[in-house]
């Protein structure tokens, strides 16, 4: 059988990238493997070797892309990273996404990135037309090819990203959490397409995923890596027989406690009606996101807000949370002040606990931990205000209930993306907030994180005077608090 790529004995050259045991890994010709583990294992490290961006000592990767004529690693093997399901790396804020100013003459749709995509990987073809026309009727985002990618979804940019890399036509594939973002439609579709490619040419496909029930049953292999130590390959049966369950519960009772016993403060807003929409309608050019909206959220409510890619869902957040210019030209209000009327924006959001992909995109700062957690008792991307050593306590305790205890000075970006949703979660809660807006808070984490996330928010949705706004496409993700639910659908 042919080997496509080989890690013996991997050690990188480099030791902050190294993990605790040399790395074995095999990919071979038929074979589609999914790479599992917990939040911070060294499921990243393990890529990092494979597509050879941390080079190894004495034994590097042995690679035989066959029969495939070009050589090139980075033409063979595709790596689509966690980052890029919500965007490039270029400079980015967070309410860069609604805000019309931003686009200009060299601001580009999609189509055109899609078509320059097409044109710098290979002949015009027929063959090559027919598999794009292909792929987006598969992934349906024809109605997307005129948009501006600054403004899409962070679901819409994941097929968006899919689509770009599927033209390359790589030999390997390589996808970090591929279904996060996507609604059930979309991610079914995914699966559909995945099989189907993978059976029709030469290609082999890696997923490196934190939630054990996402591998697709076109996954023939399954390599665990935890505590930075690589397991021997398994069939995906083998994997499933010895898999262990999710956990039914995580946070531990003394922690529990610990929330429900947090002191009040006297400063809060206890309006019966907390978030109020009167006719609500929001447009980008031709594009209808919100139509004459009404939506009224009372105090101690638990909201599920649902609905397919780019249905609206981060869009109507964005207006709460005055992220978006146009909420300043809506009837809308919160809790009770009416937007527009004295109350300075900064003085509503201290009473907000905001987490998002947006602001999750927007966080390239190699800070410290604890300051990243800080900032979110200043409002701040980044932290421009020294907290004083009470405030850093505050800090320390939710860094404990999330998990994080004693990563208070390693850096940001040198996190996992799983750790790093961990961290802004804490600098969500930091500041106790009367409002909780959570936009795909479990994403990227792994079993036992998603259970820890999930206790958090059903013991501090229990505190008086708490409400809460959360956006998923997992129902099993929604927690036991929910005591609403709202769907919204995309217009045409």
């Amino acid at each position: 059988m042919q080997v496509i790529i080989k890690i013996e004995n991997g050690v990188t050259r480099m030791p902050e990238w190294r993990l605790k045991e040399p790395a074995q890994f095999e990919l071979c010709d038929n074979e589609h493997i999914a790479i599992v583990g917990p939040n911070g294992g060294g499921k990243s490290l393990l890529v990092d070797m494979i597509t050879c961006a941390h080079p190894l000592l004495i034994n590097g990767p042995e690679y035989d892309f066959s029969p495939s004529d070009d050589k090139m690693v980075s033409n063979n093997i595709q790596y689509i990273t966690f980052h890029d399901s919500y965007g490039t790396r270029n400079p980015y804020f967070m309410q860069q996404r609604w805000n019309q100013t931003e686009i200009d003459s060299e601001t580009p749709t999609v189509g055109a990135l899609l078509e320059e995509a097409f044109v710098q990987t290979g002949e015009d073809t027929p063959e090559r037309r027919k598999l794009q026309q292909h792929l987006y009727q598969l992934f349906h985002i024809g109605h997307l090819l005129d948009k501006y990618v600054i403004l899409m979804s962070s679901g819409e940019t994941r097929k968006y990203q899919l689509v770009k890399t599927l033209l390359r036509n790589p030999r390997v594939l390589i996808m970090d959490n591929p279904f996060i973002g996507l609604d059930a439609e979309t991610r079914d579709q995914l699966k559909e397409l995945l099989t189907t490619i993978s059976k029709e040419r030469a290609l082999q496909i890696v997923l490196v995923l934190s939630k054990t029930n996402d591998i697709p049953e076109f996954i023939t292999h399954v390599v665990e890596i935890d505590g930075m130590k690589t397991s021997p390959k398994k069939t995906l049966a083998e994997y499933l027989s010895a898999r262990a369950p999710y956990p039914t519960r995580v946070l531990s009772p003394e922690k529990e406690q610990q929330i429900l016993s947090l002191p009040y403060s006297e400063r809060e807003y206890k309006s019966h009606e907390v978030v109020k929409m009167n006719h609500v309608s929001i447009r980008y050019g031709e594009r209808t996101i919100l139509k004459d909206f009404d939506w009224t959220v009372n105090n101690g409510e638990r909201w599920a807000l649902s609905g397919p890619n780019g249905a609206g869902k981060s869009t109507l957040l964005s207006l709460i949370c005055a992220d978006n210019p146009q909420s300043y030209a809506c009837d809308i209000e919160l809790f009770g002040i009416p937007r527009g009327s004295g109350e300075t924006i900064w003085d509503i959001k201290k009473h907000i606990g905001y987490v998002s992909p947006e602001m999750h995109r927007a966080y390239l700062r190699d800070l410290p931990v604890i300051r990243i957690v800080a900032s979110g008792l200043k409002d701040s991307i980044g932290l421009y205000v020294k907290p004083r050593e009470e405030e850093y306590d505050i800090c320390r305790f939710w860094m404990d209930i999330f998990g994080l205890k004693g990563m208070e000075e390693r850096t940001f970006m040198k996190l996992s993306s799983g750790e790093q949703r961990l961290v802004l979660l804490a600098r969500a809660f930091v500041k106790d907030p009367e409002l909780l807006i959570l936009d795909e808070p479990l994403h990227g984490l792994d079993d036992n994180n998603r259970r820890l996330v999930k206790d958090v928010i059903d013991a501090f949705c229990r505190r008086r005077n708490k409400t809460m706004i959360m956006v998923t496409h997992y129902a099993e993700e929604l927690p036991d608090c929910i005591t609403h639910k709202i769907f919204l659908k995309r217009h045409v």
